[in-house]
Formats: structure tokens, sequence, C-alpha cells
């Protein structure tokens, strides 16, 4: 049984997270569901072309994908984006002071939903087409 459409409704609840974080101005976790939302739509897209994808970096995922799926050099740099919210938004010691929920911005949280959004618009548009 192939779950790739279940991997890609949570990428989309991932999302919806993220933007309720983004309303209640808890900007840290919005970054982090953002990122969980582009990582769990890039292993989708794997499931879609029968691969098992392990690991959290969105660019490895994406990276990784079947060459004809594979997105441009713009949505790997995307990737890359939101790797970098992965690990800080949720532990003190990636900071030089201060805990990780007081590091982010209203639009650094909001920048990554809308990377967030690219990723997953790509991967289901690639999971239909293909």
């Amino acid at each position: 049984m192939n779950r790739y459409r279940d991997w890609l409704e949570q990428a989309k609840a991932n999302l919806g997270h993220a933007q309720r974080s983004l309303a209640m101005g808890d900007y840290a976790w919005a970054c982090f569901a953002a990122h969980q939302a582009a990582e769990a739509a890039a292993k989708a897209l794997h499931m879609k072309h029968g691969q098992v994808a392990w690991g959290h970096s969105v660019t490895e995922l994406l990276l990784s994908l079947p060459e004809h799926v594979r997105p441009s050099p713009d949505l790997l740099n995307t990737g890359r984006a939101l790797d970098r919210h992965y690990v800080p938004t949720r532990c003190p010691h990636a900071h030089p002071a201060g805990p990780a929920f007081a590091q982010y911005t209203e639009a650094e949280a909001q920048e990554a939903l809308t990377w967030a959004a690219e990723v997953v618009e790509y991967c289901e548009h690639q999971s239909l087409a293909n």
C-alpha cells in the first residue's frame, strides 16, 4: 500500500499548524512547523515514486528525488532555507544566549510559511502529474 496521500495530507496539516502558530505569535514554532510541512511533502513525493525516504533535510529529500521530478535549483535553495529551522527553533544551545523561541520574528515566520507552501505545492503538483 502506497501511503503518499497520507503524507501529503500530513504536509498540509503541518502547514496549517504553522499558519496558526504564526497567528498566535509563536514564530519559532511556525518556522519549525513550516519545515515539517516541507519535509512531509518531499517524503510523499518519494513514496509516490516507490522510494523510501529517511532523514529530516528538506534539501536532501528534494535532491534525492527521481531526476524527472527533481525540483529546480531555486526550490532546492528554498529547502536549504527551511532546513535552518529544524534544530535552532527548538534548542536554546543553538543560539549564543536566550531561549530558542525568543530568536524568531514574525517576518521570518511568514517567510518560512511562504517557502513551505512552495514546497508542498510543488510536491503535490508532481504527485498528481506523474
